[in-house]
């Protein structure tokens, strides 16, 4: 179905929609003018506090008009329309708005309104065919200029309805309208999908690979706004935007630093670059949450004595400078670094740095970031090398899944070729790309470009809203002497010169100062020991949540909710948290979530507290969880369930071993490349766990949580790294002692015996 201007309505406000005069019969012909002359759609606003409430809901306006002379007898609410023209201005750049007004008020309109309106429409002094006319102008005006480059030629060429005789095969949809299963597909989707789904034989929208055309306008646009020399869109997700990088840059031997907190397509980088890694390893609080790598671990010294340790990398190679660095930048935990204090080390040692900012592609266009993203502006001059970020910006921004965009900076001296990158990026890449993926790209940089800063102001005020709304909720219970969940955040912030609580601070002030989120030595409250100042801050849309039983020093308590618990029970809400760890789950606040999400999870969490204080039978809590093992749950209280599984976490001392396991590099018997060609090779062999001491991972293994890789393939299980094997072992006991939550393990096979769930591991033959 095309698109027309009835889908972008008028918003008219005037309270002389209803008067018997003359410039109510006026105004109504107006709008009798726009819908049957113009095919315009008309919301009626009667006073500015309605028009504000109906701007703020809609973002599909084609322009707003304002009566200027609402006298105040007929207006009663908090709004003038001075005030209602700047808040819409404010949100919006680009939308028309005209004032409706008389010419001898002309003299009592300010400048600074003048200033940004778009016309004026003098009441009587023009017919009202021309009013509905000049509307008319600016609706279409601003109609074509929503549409950026390459979204507004994929969609003039799908409405020009031509027969197609290339691929893909079911040509503009057609195909699909011989089958019923096919016409049940082409009516879920409509016809604009098909028609839009193209081969890369049209001309008109460039070509991805070349970036040429249209499509390489939409990068080069990118590319500005989100602060890049050069730009690329990968359709594959940021996994892949990882692999192009990595195989641009590094070859055989090479060496690479690497945050061991890093996504596991950085570890396929190395297996396929056939990398030498060195590890940087990252804090982690009392509570389990992974927290940032020491600065010092970015110092020459620390680096040089990394490599010079590594008993693989041979001696001849070991004065090499690095080639890449790669350092999670958001963490999957919202902790941003400073990463103008890490090029300052860096770029001593480091050929290319790399931020993989998957969940963080937002931060550009928000000054609570500053300074904490990958292509700031602050280091122009300094002498930096190429700067590369992958971002997901399907993640948190509003592309479609797997649509990613890859980000690259010239060094200060250095600079990028980007036919070099091309010829990785062509190895990557398809030469069937998605053109509504890359649509996607295309409308999700507008979107940042035309109003980034309001919808990150918003999206921040409302998850620091969230916050504070928690945090109350919990303190109110405490003094009536019963519980809640809280929140990781600050829990004093220095305001107006005094200490002050967390949730008593005007939301408006934690949203616009970067300082209360910066981790400190002084404010000890994110848990990580020697934490340097001005280092790292917590992203305050990555909501984190806390359940009872553990305290900030590590300690559990007589009682306790484990977080899986929360989650399961949340899914059943239609809650899909983004992960959980044992005593801590995390949800995100997106451009995608409205108070009504919000408010939904605050009384899911309400009615778990009844349900779990209630002692609730887990049929009522869990029943999917009772259903599926009705031999080990039925007719169990959630509160008991709870204790039981908490209990079974302080007996078996799980998050001491979760702590110990991550706290070592395990020795590398080989390169990563190396234990993956013995996969090739068919040189591996199933191992189970039981019989795993000194023996050699194929492929690395991921447990979640944490999800970061507790053995790279190729490391040795040998008795220092014991303690991985000792917590494998205790996760192994745990899911035999309570089936329904197993842990989802990469590199892990489970088989049953006996009854019992035993892990078997990918090993390099003997």
């Amino acid at each position: 179905m095309k698109i027309t201007k009835r889908a972008w309505p008028v918003l008219i406000v005037s309270a002389q929609f209803d008067t018997k005069n003359d410039e109510g019969f006026r105004l109504g012909s107006l709008v009798d003018k726009l819908k049957d002359l113009h095919a315009l759609s008309v919301y009626p606003s009667f006073d500015y506090d309605d028009g504000a409430e109906i701007f703020m809901s809609r973002s599909d306006l084609a322009a707003v008009v304002i009566d200027w002379d609402i006298p105040a007898s007929d207006h009663c609410g908090l709004m003038n329309p001075e005030a209602l023209l700047k808040l819409i201005r404010g949100r919006n750049k680009n939308i028309p708005i005209l004032l409706l007004t008389e010419r001898l008020a002309m003299a009592n309109i300010p400048t600074d309104v003048l200033e940004i309106i778009s016309d004026t429409l003098w009441k009587t002094a023009d017919t009202i065919e021309f009013h509905a006319g000049r509307i008319d102008t600016f609706v279409m005006e601003y109609i074509a200029s929503i549409h950026p480059v390459f979204f507004g030629e994929l969609v003039k060429y799908a409405h020009e309805y031509k027969y197609a005789w290339h691929t893909p095969g079911h040509m503009g949809g057609e195909g699909f309208l011989h089958s019923p299963a096919g016409r049940a597909m082409y009516n879920f989707y409509g016809e604009n999908v098909f028609r839009s789904d193209l081969s890369i034989s049209v001309p008109e929208l460039g070509s991805l690979l070349d970036h040429s055309g249209v499509v390489g306008e939409a990068e080069r646009n990118s590319a500005k706004v989100f602060g890049a020399d050069y730009t690329y869109y990968v359709l594959n997700g940021t996994s892949n935007v990882n692999q192009i990088i990595w195989r641009s840059q590094l070859v055989q031997d090479d060496i690479a630093l690497v945050d061991r907190n890093c996504h596991k397509s950085l570890n396929y980088a190395m297996v396929i670059t056939d990398a030498y890694p060195v590890y940087m390893v990252p804090r982690r609080n009392k509570r389990g949450i992974i927290g940032p790598c020491r600065l010092s671990e970015f110092s020459e010294e620390s680096i040089r004595s990394k490599i010079q340790a590594h008993p693989g990398i041979p001696i001849e190679l070991k004065d090499q400078r690095v080639k890449m660095s790669a350092l999670t930048n958001s963490t999957y935990d919202g902790i941003c670094y400073n990463v103008i204090h890490i090029k300052e080390q860096l770029q001593q040692s480091v050929e290319n740095l790399h931020f993989d900012e998957a969940w963080y592609a937002y931060a550009r266009f928000h000054p609570i970031y500053t300074n904490h993203y990958g292509m700031a502006d602050d280091d122009r001059n300094s002498d930096h090398p190429p700067i590369f970020c992958s971002h997901s910006t399907h993640k948190l921004l509003t592309a479609f899944s797997q649509a990613s965009m890859m980000h690259i900076r010239d060094g200060s001296t250095v600079k990028v070729n980007p036919d070099e990158i091309n010829e990785s990026y062509m190895m990557h890449g398809s030469t069937s790309p998605q053109y509504s993926m890359i649509a996607s790209l295309d409308v999700a940089t507008k979107m940042m470009e035309d109003n980034g800063d309001v919808l990150l102001e918003d999206v921040i005020l409302e998850a620091i809203r969230l916050r504070q709304k928690v945090t109350h909720i919990a303190r109110e219970m405490k003094f009536k002497k019963s519980w809640f969940f809280e929140m990781w955040q600050p829990r004093i912030v220095d305001y107006a010169g005094s200490d002050t609580a967390f949730e008593n601070v005007p939301a408006e002030y934690l949203a616009s100062n970067q300082h209360p989120w910066v981790f400190s030595r002084k404010n000890t409250w994110h848990g990580f020991d020697n934490m340097e100042d001005n280092y790292a801050m917590l992203d305050p849309i990555k909501l984190t949540f806390i359940t009872p039983g553990l305290d900030d020093e590590g300690n559990l308590a007589e009682t306790g909710i484990p977080a899986s618990i929360v989650s399961d029970y949340l899914i059943k809400h239609g809650i899909v948290c983004e992960k959980a760890d044992y005593y801590s789950f995390l949800l995100l606040n997106s451009l995608g979530t409205t108070r009504a999400k919000q408010c939904s999870l605050l009384t899911a969490l309400l009615k778990f507290k009844v349900l779990y204080d209630d002692n609730a039978p887990l049929e009522q809590a869990l029943p999917k969880l009772v259903n599926d093992y009705p031999e080990h749950y039925e007719s169990v209280g959630l509160r008991d369930h709870c204790h039981e599984i908490h209990q079974y976490f302080k007996e078996h001392h799980m998050l001491d071993k979760m702590q110990a396991a991550f706290q070592i590099i395990p020795d590398p018997a080989m390169k990563p490349a190396d234990s993956y060609h013995s996969v090739v090779r068919k040189q591996v062999e199933y191992v189970e766990l039981e019989a795993m001491m000194d023996r050699i991972p194929a492929v690395m293994m991921v447990p979640y949580p944490p999800g970061i890789p507790i053995m790279m393939g190729g490391e040795s299980m040998n008795e220092k790294a014991r303690p991985i094997f000792d917590y494998l072992m205790a996760m192994q006991s745990f899911e035999n002692r309570f089936p329904g939550y197993e842990s989802d393990i990469h590199g892990v096979r489970r088989i049953e015996r006996d009854g019992q769930v035993h892990f078997q591991m990918f090993c390099v033959q003997e």
